[in-house]
């Protein structure tokens, strides 16, 4: 199989800085010379790779400023099996999680695979335009792929928001039902629900404590991500490639390549340098960071005991009174950091926190952004603690998502969701729209967000937030809100 560098080698492309040709190995390609901008994968590959690796800190361009990613292997691994195709109909993990989209997709690139590859007819030499496939791409498998007009209305899910279509069922042994279902795409049932979710980001993988929205790789409770990313790896490569089990090198070796990625922000078009004047800012803290399952939970430190501390994120500390020609929106960046950790919030209605009896079962909870995303310096959840915030409910359907209604088996008592979220890997009635926190490292590379895409950008994820809990945010409280994740 040829590399991915080598299929895209062999003429020389022009970005913000001008022309510039690779030869020879990738480690001869100084710092310096990573200056400029890039926009998509391939020119990532074809200006700062050659065979086998991709130079770390590559700049990506995007609505805020500029993202890198580095490996702490110091280069990318273009030969890892992450890149391979594995398969049967040319999906590779890289078809649905790109370096340059944040290790994710997003739908101004999907838009562009479509159109470059006559909606995935044919392929690009990279596995890009594999993403269009009816089994888990389209909006129903049985879905009409025929034309390019046909292939843009089967894909319009994915196009729109980057939501790739999950297939699960409903055990004969959970404690629900299903009642009834509202599908557009008249295919789902309780042998297969549809479940339209974002693709995870494949970076900053070592401050996580569980790797899928509901938690369903999980082999070993409270044990490294590790395991589960082999068993996500073995699971995607079969359902989503139609490829044959991976053997334990290769679930390795992509569990590994995975764990060296951290992705983040390195400069805001305001702000610029966001590891100047003392902050650190950047993919290489991330590496760095210090991190352990039960690292400061809510109840308390699981290896020091230390109570838990609301200021989980102290990147841009230094900048609180920074004092300089940046220094407007550098403050406002600190001050967007202060308000995420302190700000308080009246946390009510949430299923994982309001009704779960370690908490107190409180009606209300007086929390801060933190209470949720608790990783220091990550914002994940340090333990498996999934949460339903409201995303799936009813009230918050669109047209395009499937709307399923669920029946209690021993009460009677119902309820409608777009997406059942945990309560499909474990059945529980209690856990219906549950899902994990996500890390917010990088967010600025991946709109839209949520599981299901429900914010198109960063304003609409503090509206959201906003209404639900009714904090009050000042217009002001949401443009520092907005800086500081933008610059994550």
């Amino acid at each position: 199989m040829k590399s991915l560098a080598a299929l895209l080698l062999g003429g020389m492309l022009v970005v913000a800085t001008g022309c510039l040709d690779i030869a020879g190995d990738v480690s001869e390609v100084s710092q310096a010379s990573l200056a400029g901008e890039v926009s998509s994968f391939e020119q990532m590959v074809a200006l700062y790779g050659d065979r086998n690796l991709l130079a770390n800190g590559v700049r990506v361009a995007n609505d805020t400023g500029l993202a890198t990613t580095v490996s702490s292997t110091g280069a990318i691994d273009l030969n890892n099996a992450f890149f391979q195709d594995l398969g049967f109909n040319g999906q590779r993990c890289v078809s649905c999680h790109i370096p340059s989209e944040g290790w994710s997709i997003t739908p101004k690139q999907l838009e562009k695979t479509f159109d470059d590859t006559s909606g995935g007819v044919f392929d690009d030499g990279l596995g890009l335009g594999a993403v269009f496939r009816t089994n888990d791409g389209a909006n129903s498998p049985d879905a009409d792929v025929s034309t390019k007009t046909a292939r843009r209305e089967a894909y319009s899910m994915l196009l729109n928001k980057g939501l790739i279509r999950v297939g699960l069922p409903i055990s004969d042994s959970a404690e629900f039902e299903l009642l009834a279902v509202d599908d557009p795409y008249h295919f789902a049932s309780a042998a297969e629900l549809s479940l339209f979710r974002r693709p995870l980001p494949t970076t900053n993988l070592n401050l996580l404590s569980t790797v899928m929205w509901d938690g369903r790789e999980v082999v070993v409770p409270n044990a490294s991500v590790a395991s589960e990313l082999e068993t996500q790896a073995n699971s995607a490569v079969q359902g989503y490639t139609l490829g044959r089990p991976l053997t334990a090198a290769q679930r390795g070796s992509i569990a590994q390549f995975e764990l060296t990625l951290a992705t983040a922000q390195v400069y805001d078009n305001q702000a610029k340098d966001l590891n100047a004047d003392g902050a650190l800012g950047g993919p290489e803290e991330i590496l760095a960071q210090e991190f352990y399952i039960g690292i400061n939970d809510n109840f308390g430190d699981s290896k020091t005991g230390a109570p838990f501390n609301p200021d989980v994120f102290t990147i841009f500390n230094a900048w609180t009174n920074v004092d300089n020609a940046q220094a407007a929106a550098r403050q406002a960046i600190a001050r967007g950091q202060a308000l995420f950790n302190t700000k308080p919030i009246a946390i009510t209605g949430v299923s994982g926190i309001n009704d779960e009896a370690v908490f107190g079962k409180p009606a209300v909870l007086i929390g801060s952004c933190t209470t949720c995303h608790n990783t220091p310096n990550g914002g994940s959840h340090s333990v498996v603690a999934l949460l339903d915030i409201g995303l799936s409910d009813a009230s918050r359907r669109t047209p395009d998502l499937p709307l399923y209604t669920l029946r209690n088996k021993t009460t009677g008592e119902t309820v409608q969701v777009t997406d059942p979220g945990r309560a499909l890997i474990d059945g529980k009635w209690n856990h219906i729209g549950r899902f994990k926190a996500p890390t917010l490292r990088g967010l600025a590379l991946r709109a839209p967000f949520f599981h299901n895409g429900f914010a198109k950008d960063l304003d609409a994820v503090v509206d959201f937030y906003d209404a639900r809990f009714h904090v009050g945010f000042t217009s002001a409280e949401r443009s520092d809100l907005v800086a500081f994740l933008g610059s994550l």
